[in-house]
């Protein structure tokens, strides 16, 4: 049998390891929180933002700041159709209802025309979820927030080293959230972070992701209001440490992937890749192909051919309103179509010329034969 091709995986070196042990031998009493400090630095410094708070999730860090703005019982939060559960799950945990629009047909993120059709007096916020690394249209989002004075929040879970017109994702909006789980561009396990240059908002989120204790208490084991517990380990920002030093590395690599995959898929008539509109930059976190309906390919048959091959690929995300815990919004017709044919291809960091190869042919020679 072939040799099985995974469809993600972290990049580990020697320095990820000296750094976590180092975090697990010495990092505790007075330096219990010494590389935490230093890893939310390098981020600040990397993004551009004022402010970050690191937590043990993006879930965690989009819970925070959303609980920060004061979104609650009643309120309606609007965000794609297209999405993980992850970023529609801290809406409910709110009482809040998740309001689910329809994408664009090319970068597959939200699309902003509908965004405006589904704002009501209930609605207290709009979450731009930077799909795959691809770019949200953010100068047309942040004129409706600022339209309809409803806060922009950027989920950049999967767009670390995506920039719309040089300023980085996260950095645009009311705050931003990032990812670090394993199969993300740089990971800590499992953690996320929490970005924002209001430094109201920062204040509020540090009291809040530190079971409501806020910083000038006095008083030992005092909060001053109900919190979370969202912490990410100095362990796990050990690791984390290292991997932002190797950032540039990082991103590149995964920019080069795609590059490789784009030369070989891209140019085939009926295929379309994750875009970079000019200007931008895209991390290309997933590469992605959608096949045209007159391909005739379903994600089931990309999914069995792969498979057939011994590679991993994984689907397109579903629709969340397709789930069984929220209603059908059938509307969202690009929502619903894309992921019928789609199909994201293995793209960690290692991956040999040979193994992307194996990957493209599975389209070229298999699927499109």
């Amino acid at each position: 049998m072939k040799e099985r091709i995974h469809y993600t995986k972290p990049s580990v070196t020697d320095r990820e390891v000296d750094f976590a042990s180092d975090a697990a031998r010495n990092g505790w009493g007075e330096k219990c929180y010494e590389y935490i400090g230093r890893f939310e630095e390098m981020f600040k410094q990397y993004t551009g933002a004022k402010y970050a708070i690191s937590t043990s999730s993006c879930t965690g860090a989009l819970h925070l700041g959303m609980a920060a703005l004061g979104i609650g019982p009643g309120d309606e939060v609007i965000l794609a159709d297209t999405n993980w559960i992850a970023t529609a799950a801290p809406i409910t945990y709110l009482g809040a209802k998740p309001v689910l629009v329809d994408i664009l047909p090319d970068s597959w993120c939200i699309d902003p025309d509908k965004i405006e059709a589904a704002i009501t007096p209930n609605t207290k916020g709009i979450i731009a979820v930077h799909l795959y690394g691809n770019l949200c249209e953010m100068d047309r989002l942040l004129d409706i927030g600022e339209k309809y004075g409803l806060p922009i929040i950027e989920d950049s879970a999967e767009a670390l080293g995506s920039f719309w017109n040089q300023k980085h994702t996260g950095t645009m909006g009311r705050f931003g959230t990032f990812s670090f789980h394993g199969t993300k561009a740089i990971t800590t396990g499992e953690g996320g972070m929490f970005i924002t240059n209001d430094e109201d908002l920062y204040d509020t989120v540090s009291v809040l992701s530190n079971h409501g204790r806020s910083s000038s208490q006095t008083k030992q084991f005092w909060p001053d209001m109900i919190g979370f517990k969202y912490k990410l380990s100095n362990i796990q920002a050990a690791i984390g440490c290292a991997q932002m030093e190797r950032i540039e590395e990082l991103i590149t690599r995964k920019r080069e992937i795609f590059a490789y995959y784009h030369q070989h898929l891209g140019g085939i008539d009926g295929i379309h890749m994750n875009p970079e509109q000019e200007g931008n930059k895209n991390s290309y976190w997933m590469p992605t192909v959608v096949f045209d309906k007159a391909l005739g390919i379903s994600r089931e048959a990309a999914m069995d051919a792969f498979s057939k091959e011994n590679i991993d690929a994984r689907v397109f995300f579903w629709p969340l309103s397709a789930l069984d815990m929220f209603e059908d919004v059938l509307q969202n017709t690009n929502a619903w179509d894309i992921p019928a044919r789609a199909i994201n291809l293995p793209s960690y960091h290692d991956l040999s010329i040979a193994q992307l190869d194996r990957v493209s042919s599975v389209i070229q020679d298999g699927l499109l034969r």
